[in-house]
């Protein structure tokens, strides 16, 4: 599948072209600034706005403190993927930090189709926002009476084509990652603070992700993906209680490993475990699920993508073309 244009989140470095078995992403990357959608429309509060017009307040405090929560959703062929499975996330994330959003699931389901059919995209992703609202300078959530609801369609790719080719090299940045005690991973709030400083550790590397340990020493995510291992036919990621978003994408990941009957293991492991790992792959909705061929600095099996990743891949590729929700009826 092909787009016109998409934004790049992530430009790689320079490097040489794939001359081996390749892996295409699921949406091509062209630079371009913002949404990528020419004449975008963006919804906010029940009503669309011209790009140029989408405004908020500056006292809302998903602003002011990132008070409040979002969702990244992909939609492919016509139909949003894994759409209630994003939706269930998001009204937990709301439930757990106490925040009313202000409308239902099926009122929320068509705003969103109607946002990307005034977009004109059969292809694409949404970032799908909630705060907590327009409030004063101080903290008090209480102040903020009325939660906004922000749905912006783009047409975005995570990383370049070059990264799916030929994979990722990956960082181990002194950043930890939350402890669920005081900041849970599992709420997906506007609040990314923690996921920035270690992209920035990455970035001062000259990595292309990094990542994330928790207070125990065992690996937790990437910035913005979970993490894989594999090992003796076996895939290994970790828990959710090291510190990793339950993630839409990781779910798929175990689906489709169940159809290839290859066993899922949940387990605490350490960064050695990846040097040693026969294949090693990331998956978010935004990066859909990439191979990662270097980690510190070590190679990755044989340093290119591995055959169990690629078969994932592929037929991940094939579940996003043909599932998801109708956006044109």
């Amino acid at each position: 599948m092909k787009t016109t244009d998409a934004t790049v989140l992530d430009e790689p470095k320079i490097r040489g072209r794939a001359t081996d078995e390749t892996i295409e992403p699921a949406i091509e990357s062209r630079p371009r600034p913002t949404t990528g959608v020419k004449e975008a429309k963006i919804y906010i509060d029940g009503k669309f706005y011209s790009e140029a017009n989408a405004k908020v307040s500056v006292f809302d405090h998903g602003l002011l403190y990132g008070d409040g929560i979002f969702e990244g959703i992909r939609f492919y062929n016509g139909r949003v993927f894994r759409l209630e499975q994003h939706l269930e996330r998001l009204w937990n994330s709301a439930r757990s930090i106490c925040l009313t959003i202000p409308m239902t699931r099926q009122e929320m389901t068509e705003a969103l189709l109607e946002t990307i059919r005034q977009n004109h995209l059969r292809d694409g992703y949404i970032r799908l926002v909630v705060t907590r609202g327009v409030g004063n300078l101080g903290l008090n959530p209480e102040q903020c009476k009325n939660p906004s609801v922000i749905i912006i369609v783009a047409t975005i790719a995570l990383y370049h084509e070059d990264f799916y080719r030929k994979g990722l090299s990956i960082v181990t940045v002194a950043t930890r990652r939350s402890n669920p005690a005081s900041l849970n991973p599992a709420v997906k709030s506007l609040n990314y603070l923690n996921n920035v400083m270690a992209r920035i550790e990455a970035n001062l590397a000259s990595a292309d992700e990094a990542l994330m340990l928790n207070d125990a020493g065992n690996v937790a995510e990437c910035t913005a993906d979970n993490v894989f291992i594999i090992k003796h036919g076996q895939i290994f990621t970790p828990p959710i209680t090291a510190g990793a978003l339950q993630g839409i994408t990781r779910s798929v990941v175990f689906d489709i490993a169940g159809e290839f009957d290859i066993k899922v293991i949940e387990a605490d492991f350490t960064r050695h475990d990846i040097f040693v790992a026969d294949e090693c792959f990331l998956t978010g909705t935004a990066a859909e699920i990439v191979p990662v061929v270097k980690a510190d600095g070590r190679m990755i099996g044989n340093g290119k993508p591995g055959p169990i990743t690629t078969r994932i891949i592929a037929r991940f590729r094939e579940m996003t073309h043909k599932t998801g929700k109708p956006i044109f009826d």
